[in-house]
């Protein structure tokens, strides 16, 4: 039986692949290719974005309750507005989580994500997220 998940388990190159294309490395920049430099601004990092972009306190300790849910993946637009705030977001499988998007693409949105004692960076599709709530 084949895997019919919309995204089947990568490999250590697919997973870095995703990543430069998340957060490219500037050209002559230190570091591993496509991996941000501490802080994602200056050298290694992505251009533009600066160091206190990303969060320096956890999110809040509440989980805020759901709204109504689109059978349809959200609009790249409408989450362009919680650019830089505490975002609570519910995907299709059921997974939730608070995160810190710095980066809204025309299916994607990247940031950080809140593993229960730090930020850690993470991108996703936004066809996956069902719905979210930002403060």
């Amino acid at each position: 039986m084949y895997n019919q998940e919309v995204y089947p388990t990568t490999n250590a190159y697919q997973q870095s692949e995703r990543l430069n294309f998340l957060f490219p490395s500037a050209p002559g920049s230190i570091g591993t290719p496509g991996i941000p430099g501490p802080g994602f601004g200056g050298p290694g990092g992505i251009p533009g974005l600066q160091p206190s972009q990303a969060p320096t306190a956890p999110p809040p300790a509440f989980i805020p309750q759901q709204a109504a849910a689109s059978p349809f993946a959200i609009d790249p637009g409408a989450i362009s507005l919680c650019m830089f705030r505490n975002t609570y977001i519910w995907l299709s499988n059921g997974d939730s989580f608070w995160f810190f998007p710095v980066f809204i693409g025309p299916r994607s949105v990247a940031g950080f994500r809140w593993n229960g004692r730090f930020w850690m960076i993470f991108g996703i599709d936004t066809r996956r997220i069902v719905s979210f709530t930002c403060f």
